[in-house]
């Protein structure tokens, strides 16, 4: 039976989606901030340079110092054979911000189309981590800063109360953080031009290498990567040579989440282009992440928001059509071991019934035998 049948079986909740006209303006503004930043990261007094590592050409580009005699700055791009990539090499001379009509595109979005934004703070620093290349190195936004751009990404509506938080996440992949031969500024330094009262928090390990940075109002941004080792690395802070002097938190599971991570826009100002994880492995994760949630006040309140956003991303993918997406991630984390099946069945036994009902649908799809208690 085809996944898309399930419809058949079971009717999730009926998510709206938003009208055709409000899809196109929202995939325009993503080109035109991808033209933007790229214009912004790579000035035209520069040059596009290729080079060759193992086979696989890669882009870079070099920076003519300030002053005469300077040396030049060598930034990473992006592996030649991104066709993204490629056609702004090309054309990167003739790209001209446009901020003003970016502006009124994402007031458009906000106000007509009813799309979120996010809580304004969280969109400074966003935006300024953006700025600094958080996402061209690359690093990916996860959490629920990064649900906020669901909406927009699937064509759908998503209530606003799912989206409060008091932080913003990022993850990178180890490897990339080490190979890149690239990083951030300072990341204190970029934060305190947020917010001057930002400083790093103590590792619960006690290593000197900081993951995580709070401002006076208790706001924290923090910094995570994929363990798929030993447990023993879970409490040890990773070495992320890319994050501006910045160490991560490995964590399990965080590497099914940020796999092939898809572009989207933060409706924040003229609007961010930021790199989110694909919105049926952010679903998946979520169910997997509620099932390991400590049972006391906090552990059981993001427990509850986990699967709200679980929820409300299983009948967007449903809205828009992507139940086949939504099967893919499921059948990857289930066939990776007997931990991440247990932690499914864990995180599925939290749901209210009917979208137990539902998931359990995508299982038979998928030739799982999991009954619905």
């Amino acid at each position: 039976m085809s996944c898309t049948k399930i419809l058949d079986l079971v009717q999730w909740d009926d998510m709206k989606q938003i009208d055709l006209m409000y899809r196109t303006m929202t995939a325009e503004l993503g080109q035109r901030l991808l033209d933007a930043s790229f214009s912004a990261d790579f000035p035209v007094e520069g040059r596009f340079v290729g080079v060759n590592n193992k086979g696989r050409k890669y882009w870079y580009f070099d920076q003519p110092g300030e002053d005469e005699g300077y040396r030049q700055k060598r930034r990473y791009v992006g592996p030649a054979d991104d066709p993204e990539i490629n056609k702004r090499v090309e054309d990167f001379r003739a790209i001209k911000d446009d901020t003003k009509g970016r502006r009124k595109l994402v007031t458009t979005l906000v106000r007509e189309a009813g799309l979120p934004a996010p809580e304004p703070f969280s969109g400074d620093v966003v935006e300024a981590l953006a700025h600094a290349g958080i996402f061209r190195l690359p690093a990916c936004l996860v959490g629920t800063v990064a649900f906020s751009t669901y909406a927009g990404h699937l064509g759908v509506r998503l209530p606003a109360a799912s989206m409060m938080t008091a932080d913003a996440d990022f993850a990178q992949d180890y490897a990339i953080s080490a190979e890149i031969g690239d990083s951030l500024p300072p990341i204190l330094e970029i934060l305190q031009g947020v917010d001057p009262t930002f400083r790093p928090i103590p590792h619960r390990s006690g290593s000197p290498r900081s993951t995580a940075f709070k401002n006076r109002a208790g706001y924290k941004v923090e910094f995570l990567t994929g363990n798929r080792g030993s447990d023993d690395c879970l409490d040890k802070p990773a070495d992320m040579p890319a994050l501006g002097g910045a160490s991560a938190d490995p964590l399990r599971f965080m590497d099914f989440l940020i796999y092939e991570p898809v572009r989207a826009v933060l409706l924040h100002k003229s609007g961010i282009s930021v790199i989110v994880p694909a919105p049926e492995r952010y679903a998946v994760h979520k169910l997997i992440v509620a099932s390991r949630r400590v049972a006391d006040t906090i552990g059981t309140a993001k427990r509850e928001k986990d699967l709200r956003q679980a929820i409300l991303l299983f009948d967007a993918l449903n809205a828009s059509n992507r139940l086949d997406d939504l099967s893919d991630a499921l059948k990857e984390a289930w066939e990776r071991g007997e931990a991440w099946r247990n932690a499914i069945q864990v995180g599925m036994g939290y749901l209210p019934r009917k979208e137990r009902t539902a998931t359990a649908a995508l299982f038979r799809d998928l030739g799982i035998n999991h009954e619905v208690q």
